[in-house]
This record gives structure tokens, sequence and C-alpha cells, in this order.
């Protein structure tokens, strides 16, 4: 498994450490021993099928999952003494979009909890109006979120999680159902916010979309097959192991770029191994 780093890590300890991880609900298991450490400052991708347990992953860092083996440490602390300093940004086919809520209310919800009033003050307000300002949404303020585009919606969204200064920003398929340039726009984005320090860590399924231009990927099927830069991470072995089927992988001018092998050489393939397996127990 490769573990090397996109840059020096920042810190002696990191941000997030999974130290030999089992986890999941109800006594189901969606994560198996993983380990893992992601420092202060990285932009890290979450790659895999459905049902990996990329998800979970996030989860398992805000203390919304049962532990079953290992420990989560948020800044070097168990991430049940305190809550992780983390923004967190939900796939959108999960919000209730009949939810009677404007985007200034939604954006607002990020502070929920963060203090003694049950109500938004001059200051929160002129925070959440800053950072609507930065997403370019804050001429959406008083529409109802249901009104507005796949990624408008992202934005407000990512304007909740952002409007408590996060050090750390979880963001589970944030560019998932939207056009090609809302994608290009929320990746610009996040790059900046990365830049200005704040720590991310994004699941994707779009292998050379999104993952391929992230710094450092992760890919996981309920355990972690890989970590590490694309150029590395993406090999026909790996991205096999991953996905749980043949894979190409193509190296042009500097691009990666990751292709499903057409279902009839999967089963060329298949029969091929069957095959080997026989002529060995011969």
């Amino acid at each position: 498994m490769l573990h090397p780093f996109p840059h020096e890590p920042r810190g002696e300890t990191p941000l997030v450490e999974f130290r030999g991880v089992t986890c999941g609900y109800g006594g189901t298991t969606a994560l198996v021993d993983v380990s893992v450490s992601i420092w202060e400052g990285e932009f890290v991708g979450l790659l895999g099928p459905s049902g990996a347990g990329k998800t979970t992953f996030l989860r398992a860092i805000l203390g919304a999952v049962e532990i079953y083996r290992g420990q989560v440490l948020v800044e070097g602390r168990p991430h049940h003494r305190g809550r992780a300093p983390a923004g967190y940004v939900p796939q959108v086919e999960t919000v209730d979009w009949n939810f009677p809520v404007t985007v200034e209310q939604v954006v607002l919800m990020g502070f929920a909890g963060r203090g003694w009033l049950p109500w938004a003050g001059r200051e929160e307000r002129e925070r959440a109006r800053a950072v609507m300002e930065r997403l370019g949404i804050a001429h959406l303020a008083g529409r109802h979120i249901r009104a507005l585009s796949g990624g408008q919606q992202q934005r407000a969204f990512l304007a909740r999680a952002l409007v408590s200064s996060p050090r750390l920003l979880l963001l589970d398929e944030p560019t998932a159902g939207v056009d090609i340039k809302t994608r290009d726009d929320i990746l610009h984005l996040l790059h900046e916010l990365n830049h200005d320090g704040t720590t991310i860590v994004l699941t994707t399924h779009e292998i050379n979309a999104v993952a391929a231009h992230l710094p450092r990927v992760i890919c996981i099927n309920q355990r972690v097959v890989a970590d590490g830069p694309p150029a590395q991470v993406f090999t026909p072995e790996v991205m096999s192991r991953t996905y749980g089927a043949p894979m190409t992988v193509v190296h042009h001018e500097g691009l990666v770029l990751v292709a499903e092998r057409p279902h009839r050489y999967y089963e060329e393939h298949l029969a091929r191994s069957r095959a080997r397996e026989g002529d060995g127990d011969a």
C-alpha cells in the first residue's frame, strides 16, 4: 500500500488519525481496520464504489458511527471527547428540499450549537453575508432552497459548513449531479479554501474529473486499498482491487486516465483466471 504525502505535513500531530478503526451501524461493519492520518492543510479525496464506506469515513470523523475496534482521533483526542472542528456538507440527495427554509437560514444553521442564543445575532448575520458573498450566492439569500439550481444548492450548504470558520471541511460527493462548469467552479473554490489553510476531505465517484486533480487520494473498499498521489495510486491493479472489476489506466501527456473495461473483456478475463486456477489444481 502506498503512503506518500504530497507535501510536508504541518504540525507534529495529525489533524485526523484513524488507528485500526473498524466501525459501522447497528452491528453491521462498514469499514475494517482502517489506519490513516490526515495532516493540517491537506486536500484529500476518498475514492471507491458505492457502499465502500466513503461516507462512513466522514461520519467517523464527526463521531456519528459506532466504533467496534480502534480509535478515531481529532487533534490528538478521541472524537467523543469533544466536537470535531469540522464543517460538513452532505450529499444533496439526502436533503429534504420541501422544508420551508431560505438560503440565508440554511447558512445560519452553521452556527447551531455554537452559542447560547437560539437565534442569530448581528455578528452571525454579517459573517453569513460575507460567506455568501464569497460563494456568489448573496443575491439568493431570501430565496427558498428548493428554487435553486444544483450548483447553487451545493454552494448554500458549503456556506453553511464554512460560516463557523472550521479548520476541517468534510464534503460528501460535492460535485454529484452538477454540470461540468459548476463542477469546475466548485473544485476551484475548494482549492482556494485549501490554499487559505482549510483542510479538506471529500468523497467522489468521479475518478478522472475530480480525484485525478487532487494532491492525495485514498482508495477505499471497506478497507484502505491504496493511499497517495493519483499518479502513483492510479494503476490497473489498485483500480481493479478498489472497484472489483478490470480497469484500464492510460498515461497521456502527463495526464492519468482511468476507464472501466468493456463487459466482454471482463468475461474473458474471468474465463482466463478460472483456466489458470484449473491448471494450478492439476
